[in-house]
């Protein structure tokens, strides 16, 4: 047995403030890391093939900062219970060390890990990395349970100490060349592509892939755009969000590095509209803790919602109807632009996720998880609480204390695209037409014909009370 430790990178594919990480580098300097190419996850039928490409390109960063330090990234590819622990056992390895993750599958597979490890003499070791409080760490006061609703999730939330910035690694050692013959023997492979993987993705990605652009949009954000965050983020024309979705989904930028840069802004902040930018961004981070301890404690959410008159909710789910949401072709311009959006950049406004949601749910009366599943095809920054937990949200069918919202998708375009900016970015053909009729979307017959706009598929008024008599008697 040597003084190896493998470290098991998955949703932290960064060196820097990476608490599995640098406990690892406390019992040893010779840690290599490994990624393991999941069958299980990369063949579903929800990947999308920008989430992947820029995957791939956060490992190709992650292999040179492995390198920089004087060790390696493994990466081996098929089913991690039989995967990780040959490798290991291979190299023979004294240990694996990872980072804990929230979701059903993930919990149920580093299970089977650990078991097969320790089967084989091999030591684990796991922390919490992705979130600034562990599940378990916020209860409520009174039963000791875990939090339903959000706002008193955020003020026990805030209240709390939350951990520092991990210190930098300087130097590792890594595999010699006798190691690396055996890691290649035993499944180690060079880092194919996303199109080799079967995945492709022919538009530029919002963030560039890695640690390092992170770190840049990170410092970007704060110099400028979160001071104004509370106000501008409402509208999806303006570059008013920090756009680290995808960031702080793979882990290229920890948790605790984002905590500290709002907490150094907070205490510089010259103006109470600077302040107040801060700390609804630090809110909209407690947002996504709040979905990771929801989806932790409740498993079942990943499936189903979480109130009992949506589970068995009489959805009409029209299959043609469905297929001019996912396309854009509505009728509804606001509707269209963000779809648009979501097609061919991969990501979409949070406003404008709301508002299609909604759509999708309130005038389509479609399954919400026929949503949160397209979205998940698509969204480079798509994962499984946060995805799920802004569906069930807007479907009314979550943790809400107000379940039945909805949203008038030509209020909301008068609210936040007033001009029709957003609207004439993402659908040119209509770009020239008078922003009443962008607005509104009561477009005239002649018109709608001279731009070959579709007809709106449903009328917003018929298809809301529609909607609230079949909200009414499943309650009943």
């Amino acid at each position: 047995m040597s003084d190896l430790i493998l470290f098991w990178h998955r949703r932290d594919l960064r060196i820097l403030d990476n608490l599995g990480l640098t406990a690892a580098t406390e019992q040893t300097t010779k840690v290599v890391g490994l990624f393991c190419l999941d069958p299980n996850i990369l063949d579903r039928d929800d990947v999308a093939p920008a989430r992947v490409t820029y995957m791939i390109g956060c490992l190709q960063e992650l292999q040179e900062s492995y390198q920089n330090l004087g060790s390696q990234l493994i990466i081996i590819q098929g089913e991690p219970e039989k995967a990780i622990p040959q490798l290991a056992q291979a190299l023979k390895a004294k240990a694996v060390y990872w980072n804990r993750d929230v979701e059903p599958y993930s919990k149920n597979r580093d299970r089977n890990v650990t078991a097969t490890l320790n089967e084989k003499g091999i030591e684990i070791s796991t922390v919490w990395d992705q979130l600034l409080h562990a599940p378990g760490e916020i209860l409520t006061k009174s039963s000791d349970s875990p939090y339903k609703v959000y706002t008193p999730f955020w003020r026990s939330w805030i209240g709390q100490d939350k951990q520092s910035v991990t210190p930098e690694i300087k130097q590792l050692a890594g595999l010699n060349k006798t190691e690396l013959e055996t890691a290649s023997q035993v499944g180690a492979i060079a880092l194919p592509t996303a199109k080799e993987l079967g995945y492709e993705w022919e538009y530029p990605l919002l963030l560039a892939p890695g640690e390092t652009s992170a770190k840049e949009k990170l410092e970007e954000f704060c110099d400028r755009t979160i001071y104004s965050y509370d106000e501008e983020r409402n509208f999806p024309y303006v570059d008013g969000t920090s756009q680290l979705s995808a960031a702080l989904k793979f882990g290229v930028i920890g948790i605790r590095t984002v905590w500290q840069a709002t907490v150094d802004l907070a205490e510089n902040c010259r103006s109470d509209e600077a302040k107040n930018g801060v700390v609804t961004w630090q809110k909209e981070l407690a947002w996504r803790e709040f979905y990771q301890h929801c989806l932790f404690f409740f498993p079942e959410l990943a499936e189903g919602a979480y109130r009992d008159e949506f589970k068995d909710f009489p959805w009409e789910n029209d299959k043609t109807k469905f297929q001019a949401w996912c396309e854009g072709k509505t009728g509804y311009p606001i509707v269209d632009a963000a779809m648009r959006q979501l097609n061919e950049s991969g990501w979409m406004h949070n406003r404008c996720r709301m508002i299609v949601a909604s759509f999708l749910t309130k005038d389509l009366i479609i399954d919400w998880r026929w949503g949160e599943k397209y979205f998940m095809q698509k969204l480079f920054d798509g994962d499984l609480s946060a995805n799920n937990g802004g569906w069930q949200w807007s479907a009314s069918s979550g943790m809400d204390p107000k379940p039945l919202r909805i949203f008038n998708p030509a209020s909301q375009t008068a609210k936040f695209d007033q001009d029709g900016d957003y609207i004439r970015q993402w659908l040119p053909e209509i770009s020239s037409m008078d922003t009443e009729y962008l607005v509104t979307g009561k477009i005239p017959e002649l018109e709608r014909a001279s731009y070959d706009y579709p007809q709106p598929i449903v009328d917003h008024k018929v298809q809301q009370r529609k909607f609230k008599e079949l909200y009414k008697q499943q309650k009943n």
